[in-house]
């Protein structure tokens, strides 16, 4: 088995890119092919959104399942890490408080918000359905 230094996982950490991840790109390709135009990580905004919609105050975050903790029963990208739970399982879960807090902010603010999981881009044709319904209401 091939275990990693703390030093290297460290390294490889870092190296997780917090905007512009695969799963966004791929969101952001299926909703310009839609014909919706929108702003990207606006800094003026709580949690600095994915997808910003001005017009329509609407708001997509496109969440990883295993950084943002998934809860679908379904969903096997959202597992623990099999070691160092004690140090795991406290960061995962503020990811998904602070998750909690920003939608409520932007809520608050007036923005309607609608976060998408890594593990819905399998089905695209769903997702674009559930995309337009929540940009179009």
């Amino acid at each position: 088995m091939d275990t990693l230094s703390p030093h290297q996982r460290s390294e490889r950490m870092g190296r997780v890119r917090s905007t512009n991840t695969m799963p966004e790109m791929l969101v952001r390709r299926l909703v310009f092919g839609m014909g919706y135009r929108y702003r990207l990580h606006r800094k003026d905004l709580p949690g600095k959104p994915d997808l910003v919609f001005p017009s329509k105050r609407k708001i997509i975050f496109v969440h990883g399942c295993f950084w943002h903790r998934h809860d679908a029963i379904d969903c096997r990208l959202a597992r623990l890490p099999k070691s160092r739970i004690d140090f795991w399982l406290p960061k995962l879960e503020a990811n998904r408080k602070r998750d909690s807090l920003v939608a409520g902010q932007l809520q608050g603010l007036g923005w309607q918000v609608l976060t998408i999981w890594e593990c819905q881009l399998k089905d695209l044709e769903s997702l674009a359905l559930k995309i337009r319904e929540f940009l179009e209401s």
